[in-house]
């Protein structure tokens, strides 16, 4: 008997920190990049230095988490590389709203001294998501942590940047960009966020210049006509082929602005006249580069209205369209307002307004970058899974507009560009010049504009590792295995991974791209604050420890599919660790150092649960291991599951009791060694989902050694004696299952309590069947709980008996003397009429098509949910008495 025996319950919060702390202390988690072993190399999606652990997050870190602990029992040498963003504009916000609590602001502070307010905000509080990330269980090399402002990447920052811009890929030039005013800076398009708001279609009339008539032109954003300078019309508009005049008036500007012809135009909208705004629309913006047309400024970088705007000046711009409107009306320009839906775009940090606005920026130029990130996935070096998200990322990167880079903000990665305060020369390059190439002078003035986040994420599978240096861990590690991420960052993070890792280092950053779906909660909405629905990884973790959490995400982590996550789900699972640890307490108390199944005993000497077992583990492990390396965790971990749940604890454990007391036996030392075996490798197998009860019972099992991280999958462990599959004593066991089976239902069905022994009689035509069940009668006796068992062939059936049909055979459980048949009918049609009333109730709500129309739709699937289960029951109680009544004649 092991003298290690486990507590009476499992309290996982002491287990999860002893253990974490030992793996750290032990460098389990730590890659070896001089090692000749198969490497295997993750790069983590590294989160905002201003975050914390949400729900994407932890679903995000528990996947990786599998893969790279599945891979060390595989025996690869795992690189899982850690770091954090220092996320720009998120983290600049954070400190100025710090500041402005204390009165002061960044700039009353200037450029540098808030950059090292940052700094030291960062070293307070930045690693709060890594504690927690630990917290998961996170098996990162944590001695690598990079963080994407610290000089390793900051070098590789300034090598691409100067390396694109003497290649042409970087350029500057005015453009419209996304602007938000709040924060001050250009926006990414991917950083704005889209958002369905009711406003006005304002349809404004533009006179001719001759005085003729006009063109009435459409438009939700009226204040914008301040900076018109032409109107455009489709060449082929057959309304327009005769215009007496090529001018039309600004209104309320009372300038003339010239009437030009662009296929752009779209003929079917409206009168087929369209404003141009050249600085604050893109396609404007296009139109006005086709025709050369100016285009002035309304709207400034501080969102109000600028000198371009005349007596508008000064105004917000939503102050100045209700001005605007005012004056079209007194002017009787204004021809209607019809209410129109459409979409604002938002800052996605800071959720302002965003302007489109014209503005010199910095741009990579994307099409001939992104060509080849998408020849590599459709030839197949980097794969992407699931496939249907393959097509999202052609679509975005085929279509792809040039990458506005710059932001006007202070906390990031200052762009390396100098400018001759002489002679007006521009130097880009890696080191801080001393002096201009062209003059000589050494007066400089540096870009103030740093780069976006986005760019130096874009480097981290490689810059992480050491590059530009050809690093050891470089040739070891890149490209990485797999790249595991949501799909919301598919075009901001990973088509621009692969656009800089095949550029800078000619492969492709990563071999497969996992997409996993969103964290939504029971209902399948999306979590908010705002929907009061947001669970906190942190308190489900502490309710119910980490290993069911981990286990519930993984279980509902389908390929495609949202996790519907609920704390009923996790306490589920919560049953499952109680379960594995109660299993592993029965089994320490009859497993000795003897009772190690390095090598298994003859297969002769082996009861049939014991060869079932050890078949079915076989089985169960290849398809673990398969569902792992196909990214189907849900498969994985369902399979796990069941096996451990409703095979091991449910049949073996109980059908193995008799030879576990059957004290000095040769049964009960070969039962004894297939237990060992079978709990052994099941805890191999649960340790990637569930690491912490995993490590504590492998220590305390008879026999092993070390961390459970140093043991091997047992597909590839040479220690250990191989187990294959058993046909047919899977065959034997399913048909013993299946008899015991059928009794217990006849239990429940007949409402029999589990103390009453039975009789039953087995009767089949097959004597191999009886051969079986003869064999293992004792077996079916116990488990069943019969007092006796009769295999015979057919024959006639036993009075008052219960029958069904098992695998081709009758069994019929002999109930006179059990059962009062008459009382038992009384009682089967009371619950019968009990439930006829309530399903006659919810039917009647069903047929209702006011309660169709007006209930949430959530309390209509219920209702018929719960008509489904009514009638599922009404049918059961209903077949039960015909049987009680037939049994009874």
């Amino acid at each position: 008997m092991s003298t290690e025996l486990l507590d009476k319950s499992y309290e996982p919060h002491d287990v999860e920190r002893r253990w974490y702390d030992y793996w750290i202390s032990e460098k389990l988690f730590s890659a070896n990049e001089e090692e000749k072993s198969r490497g295997f190399s993750i790069v983590i999606p590294p989160p905002n230095v201003t975050g914390a652990l949400h729900m994407g997050h932890a679903l995000n870190n528990v996947l990786q988490d599998i893969l790279c602990r599945y891979r060390r029992l595989k025996g690869d040498n795992v690189l899982w590389m850690p770091g954090t963003d220092h996320a720009g504009i998120a983290t600049q916000n954070v400190v100025e709203k710090k500041l402005a609590a204390e009165g002061k602001d960044r700039h009353q502070l200037g450029r540098e001294k808030f950059i090292d307010t940052v700094w030291e905000w960062r070293e307070e509080y930045g690693g709060r998501i890594i504690n927690q990330l630990k917290r998961l269980g996170a098996s990162c090399d944590w001695d690598r942590e990079r963080f994407t402002m610290d000089g390793g990447l900051s070098k590789a920052v300034r090598k691409v940047f100067v390396q694109l811009y003497h290649e042409g890929l970087i350029y500057q030039g005015n453009y419209i960009i996304n602007w938000c005013p709040r924060c001050q800076t250009a926006l990414a398009d991917l950083e704005v966020e889209h958002e369905d708001h009711d406003g006005g279609l304002y349809h404004i009339k533009y006179p001719f210049a001759d005085g003729t008539g006009g063109i009435v032109v459409a438009t939700t954003r009226p204040e914008t006509m301040l900076g018109d300078t032409a109107l455009a019309i489709h060449p082929d508009d057959e309304r327009y082929a005769n215009l007496s005049t090529d001018k039309v008036v600004l209104p309320l500007m009372e300038r003339e602005i010239p009437i030009i012809r662009d296929t752009y135009v779209d003929m079917s909208f409206g009168t087929g006249g369209l404003k141009v705004t050249p600085a604050h629309d893109p396609n404007d913006f296009e139109i006005g580069e086709r025709h050369g047309l100016d285009a002035p400024k309304v709207i400034g970088d501080d969102g109000k209205m600028t000198a371009e705007a005349g007596r508008f000046e000064g105004m917000d711009p939503l102050e100045c369209r209700k001005a605007v409107v005012a004056a079209l009306e007194e002017g009787e320009l204004l021809v209607k307002v019809e209410t129109h839906r459409h979409a604002v775009g938002h800052c996605y940090r800071c959720e302002t307004i965003v302007e489109p606005n014209l503005s010199r920026q910095w741009f990579v130029k994307a099409k001939p970058l992104a060509k080849k990130a998408a020849d590599a996935v459709r030839n197949g070096q980097t794969r992407i899974v699931p496939e249907m998200w393959k097509s999202t990322y052609f679509d975005w990167l085929d279509n792809i507009r040039d990458w506005c880079i710059s932001r006007q903000i202070w906390w990031g990665h200052q762009i390396p560009a100098w400018t001759c305060d002489g002679c007006g020369q521009m130097m880009v390059q890696t080191e801080t010049p001393e002096f201009c190439t062209k003059c000589g002078l050494s007066d400089l003035t540096q870009e103030t504009d740093v780069l976006d986040t986005w760019f130096s994420s874009a480097l981290w599978p490689f810059s992480t590792m050491g590059w530009p240096e050809d690093s050891r861990l470089l040739q070891k590690f890149y490209p990485t295995s797999v790249l595991v991420t949501a799909f919301d960052i598919l075009f901001f993070w990973v088509a621009r991974m692969m656009m800089m890792g095949i550029h800078f280092k000619n492969d492709v950053p990563f071999k497969d791209v996992y997409v996993h779906a969103l964290v939504r909660d029971e209902e399948g909405k999306k979590m908010s604050k705002s929907k009061g629905n947001v669970i906190d990884p942190l308190d489900i973790i502490e309710k119910y420890g980490t290993d069911a959490f981990r286990f519930t995400l993984a279980a509902f982590a389908a390929q495609g599919r949202d996790v519907k996550m609920s704390e009923k789900r996790v306490e589920g699972y919560r049953n499952f660790v109680n379960k594995l640890w109660n299993a592993a307490r029965f089994a320490f108390m009859h497993l000795t150092e003897e009772s190690r199944g390095f090598f298994l005993p003859e297969k002769e000497r082996l009861s049939l649960p014991d060869k079932w077992i050890l078949s079915r583990l076989s089985k169960v492990t290849h398809e673990v291991g398969e569902a792992i390396d196909s990214y189907r965790f849900n498969d994985a971990a369902g399979a796990i599951y069941q096996f451990v749940w409703h095979e091991f604890c449910d049949w073996y454990l109980e059908a193995i009791k008799p030879a576990l007391f059957d004290e000095g036996s040769d049964r009960q030392a070969a039962t004894r060694g297939g237990l060992w075996r079978t709990l052994r490798d099941i805890l191999v197998l649960l340790h990637p989902f569930m690491p912490f009860i995993t490590e504590e019972i492998w220590h305390k099992l008879p026999g092993t050694k070390g961390s459970i991280l140093r043991a091997r999958f047992p597909e590839d462990d040479e220690n250990i004696a191989k187990i294959e599959a058993d046909e047919g004593a899977e065959a034997e066991m399913n048909r013993i299952m299946a008899i015991i089976t059928v009794v217990r239902n006849i239990r429940g069905e007949m409402n029999i309590a589990p103390s009453l022994s039975l009789d039953a009689t087995y009767q089949s035509p097959d004597p191999g069947a009886r051969e079986i069940v003869e064999r293992h009668k004792s077996m079916i006796e116990n488990l069943a709980r019969l007092k006796g068992l009769s295999v015979e062939e057919p024959g006639a059936r036993p009075k008052a008996s219960a029958t069904a049909v098992v695998d081709g055979a009758s069994l019929f459980v002999q109930l006179e003397g059990i059962i009062d048949f008459e009382k038992e009918a009384e009682r089967l049609e009371k619950e019968i009429e009990k439930i006829s009333k309530e399903l006659n109730g919810v039917s009647r709500k069903l047929n209702n098509e006011d309660f169709l129309a007006k209930a949430p739709e959530d309390v209509v699937e219920k209702n018929r949910n719960r008509y489904d289960e009514l009638t599922e029951k009404q049918q059961k109680f209903q077949t039960n008495l015909e049987r009680i009544r037939e049994m009874g004649a």
